[in-house]
């Protein structure tokens, strides 16, 4: 029997809703703090307030249908993607310039659109409807069930995987990479094949690093380009590497500066090229200090937990595995960006959801947000559950 029957809009997680207030305020002082020390002629604050009116417009489609129907609508939301991923590779350089080697934007005069951002999205649909109509079609499952739906997944994750490694982006496909493996972990598969395919990753990753010391130049041709092999090593050793560890040595003297309590709101005198997109966290870090910073991630802990609780409260397997994927998604690009402020990890040009500025990053991240608040909106209590 249900109980205490609402509807969505009283369903509502206004919880998560004001955690993502507080999240798009940090992102605006953040931006403007970065534009009063590199003095940027454009006023981003005004665009990200914008691009989150938009998301937000993004959110409410989002929410008129059930969630359920995404699973009717996934393929072509993948197709539509793989479609827009196939363009950025084929469109001529007036529609798809080269910036900082790589061609991942359309642009049409001012307005700019990254596809692998939303493709972000259509991928988490299209792996969450593969793997709740398998698990519905083989109740009864064997490990030959287990291997075919290993198969499915990667299938759907292969293509645009290639497609942005074409570009190149790293990035993006280590995001993919986050995406697919936390849907695995929910998909009922077996916990001996997910430590086989984790064995296979790690020797592939030795088998690449076997290549690199014993044929290098067949590394650099085919595997990795020069400038993601110097963003490697600025990694290692920043101070060693003049240029390109420019960025990662102004970071850590940025986030090391701010000390306790930080300098003061707009008081930071650190410049980074572009402070207002990747190394937001060490302008936060800067102006506001360790307190700050931890006052930035308990937010997104939360933000987290809240769809931790969504998925885990759904009534329906397919809603969780869209909050898994998000989940994934997310918590993925705030750890890598986090990381490589502060030298943990190697710089990749991942985001800080819902705090960088960016168009296309934003609107994706608000239709996920969207997504896990549909969820929530549509989940029923019944007694004795």
């Amino acid at each position: 029997m249900e109980t205490n029957r609402q509807s969505p809009l009283q369903q509502l997680d206004y919880n998560l809703i004001f955690l993502l207030f507080l999240l798009m305020c940090v992102s605006c002082m953040g931006i403007y703090s970065a534009q009063q020390v590199a003095q940027y002629d454009s006023n981003f604050v005004i665009k990200q307030i914008m691009w989150y009116a938009i998301g937000g417009f993004a959110v409410v489609g989002v929410m008129i249908l059930d969630f359920d129907q995404f699973r009717k609508l996934s393929w072509y939301l993948y197709g539509l993607g793989i479609v827009l991923l196939i363009g950025i590779i084929v469109a001529p350089e007036s529609i798809v310039p080269n910036i900082n080697g790589a061609r991942a934007w359309f642009r049409f005069g001012p307005f700019a659109l990254q596809p692998s951002e939303l493709m972000k999205v259509a991928l988490i649909i299209s792996i969450s409807n593969c793997i709740a109509t398998h698990n519905e079609k083989y109740i009864v499952r064997t490990l030959r069930e287990d291997l075919l739906l290993i198969g499915k997944i990667a299938l759907i994750v292969m293509p645009p995987m290639l497609l942005i490694l074409m570009q190149p982006d790293l990035g993006t496909g280590l995001v993919f990479v986050a995406i697919t493996l936390s849907l695995m972990l929910v998909s009922g598969i077996r916990w001996r094949l997910l430590s086989i395919i984790a064995l296979i990753g790690i020797l592939f990753i030795s088998l690449l690093v076997w290549l690199y010391f014993t044929f290098p130049q067949f590394f650099l041709d085919y595997i990795l380009d020069e400038y993601q092999l110097q963003r490697f090593y600025a990694w290692l050793d920043p101070y060693g590497h003049k240029d390109t560890g420019y960025q990662i040595r102004n970071a850590l003297m940025a986030v090391g500066s701010g000390q306790l309590f930080g300098k003061g709101f707009t008081n930071g005198s650190v410049y980074f090229p572009e402070a207002h997109t990747d190394f937001i966290f060490s302008m936060i870090g800067e102006e506001w200090g360790f307190i700050g910073t931890s006052v930035l991630i308990s937010l997104f802990f939360l933000f987290v937990y809240r769809m931790i609780n969504t998925a885990l409260e759904s009534n329906e397997a397919f809603g969780s595995y869209l909050c898994a994927g998000v989940i994934g998604m997310i918590t993925f690009q705030v750890f890598q960006n986090i990381g490589m402020n502060i030298q943990v990890m190697p710089i990749t040009g991942i985001p800080l959801p819902f705090i960088s500025y960016g168009g296309s990053s934003v609107l994706a991240q608000m239709i996920a947000f969207g997504l896990v608040l549909n969820v929530r909106s549509r989940t029923r209590k019944y007694m004795f559950e």
